[in-house]
């Protein structure tokens, strides 16, 4: 049996893990129609999965410190094959909230473990190529939401599409397997006490600023972009639907390009350029009444936060890495919580700003977030200089 390598092992589960929520995403109006979920309901049911992300990030980050990313990735994976097919059959919005909790935990569970093993690659390889895995978590979100819609098209329950989906997944996770980094064995000396609190050390919540501000806007973009062009600049609903696809697609084109361009200028330019650029098309989404120009900010806003996540959970990874090579699962669960609360907290922000002045006022708001990735990526340079100027280490 031919082993495949371990980029295209990463690269695979962070499709599988962009595909299982492209997969029940889009099926959410089946799902409450399944259920007879009002929208109040339904907004209590997707609760679930958020806590099951905020509650499986931190204990993945422990598991993967203790068994190894590999063992987790493949856990969580097969967990949302169970999960998805069980999630198409509920018949309660109680059991559908259960559902998305069970799914929302093994996302979350799968998303921490799978970017240690993305950290774990680039430190074999020296290279900065953390971008080019999240580009594959965007391009299997594309294509399952693709799927999706042809599934709803031909009139397939949620039960049978999520089954197919279920199955595929597990496939792929059995062939990629094998290939997956493994653990690196610790030397077992003590580190300095500045590595043991992710809690207490600044760079890190500098760092989980980067990607906490990119999701309250990818999250706006999402849930109120297709409203803002509607509402405010007089799109057809048709158009303004596309608006959140285009985002999606932008971001994922450009993450392909993100790792060169890291290595290039360095990853906090990178993260500083992005905000610029991702902040201005937010801006321009809100502010100016043309529906092709606000159509255009979205696409920048994508392009500008493309390499947000992925670079800053390298740097968190290589934050916490230890003199043998391995460390840095703590780290990186830290970020990547505290990065989940701009996905619970951003929609209600928006739209509770928006209830008291304007959509286009929320949207500004978010711009302003957006551009906060520059100063925060250049304090947490700054911060771990210092640090590592502490600790007796080469800047």
């Amino acid at each position: 049996m031919t082993v495949v390598g371990d980029r295209v092992a990463v690269i695979v589960v962070f499709a599988l893990n962009g595909a299982v929520y492209g997969s029940w995403a889009p099926r959410v109006p089946a799902l409450a129609e399944q259920v007879g979920a009002s929208p109040g309901t339904l907004g209590l049911a997707l609760l679930g999965g958020t806590a099951g992300l905020l509650l499986a990030a931190p204990l993945s980050g422990r598991l993967s410190e203790r068994f190894g990313a590999r063992v987790v990735m493949l856990a969580a994976t097969l967990l949302s094959c169970v999960v998805l097919p069980l999630a198409g059959l509920v018949g309660s919005v109680a059991s559908l909230a259960v559902a998305l909790f069970g799914l929302g935990f093994a996302n979350g569970a799968l998303d921490v473990a799978m970017n240690i093993g993305g950290v774990g690659v680039e430190r074999r390889t020296g290279q900065a190529i953390m971008p080019v895995f999240h580009a594959g978590f965007s391009f299997g979100g594309l294509v399952a939401s693709a799927a999706a819609g042809l599934a709803a098209a031909q009139h397939w329950s949620p039960s049978r599409h999520f089954l197919v989906a279920a199955v595929v997944t597990a496939l792929a996770m059995a062939a990629v397997y094998r290939g997956l980094p493994r653990a690196v064995p610790r030397s077992g000396q003590p580190e300095p006490k500045a590595r043991r609190a992710p809690t207490r050390r600044p760079v890190l919540w500098l760092l989980a600023a980067v990607p906490l501000c990119s999701a309250v806007a990818e999250g706006a973009s999402s849930d109120w972009s297709a409203l803002l062009l509607v509402t405010e600049h007089g799109a057809g609903q048709g158009a303004a639907a596309l608006a959140f696809t285009a985002f999606s697609l932008a971001m994922a084109v450009t993450r392909l390009g993100s790792a060169w361009m890291q290595r290039r200028l360095g990853a906090t330019r990178t993260l500083a350029i992005g905000a610029v650029i991702s902040g201005a098309g937010l801006l321009l989404s809100a502010v100016v009444p043309v529906a092709g120009l606000a159509f255009a900010g979205f696409v920048l806003a994508g392009t500008g936060l493309a390499a947000a996540f992925p670079v800053a959970l390298s740097l968190a990874g290589e934050a916490g890495k230890r003199a043998d090579g391995s460390g840095g699962e703590r780290e990186i669960a830290f970020v990547t919580t505290v990065a989940y609360t701009g996905f619970l907290a951003g929609p209600p922000l928006i739209g509770g700003i928006a209830q008291v002045t304007s959509l286009s006022a929320s949207f500004v708001l978010v711009a302003v977030l957006a551009a906060l990735i520059a100063p925060a990526s250049v304090g947490a340079s700054r911060a771990r200089h210092r640090e590592r100027t502490a600790a007796g280490l080469p800047g």
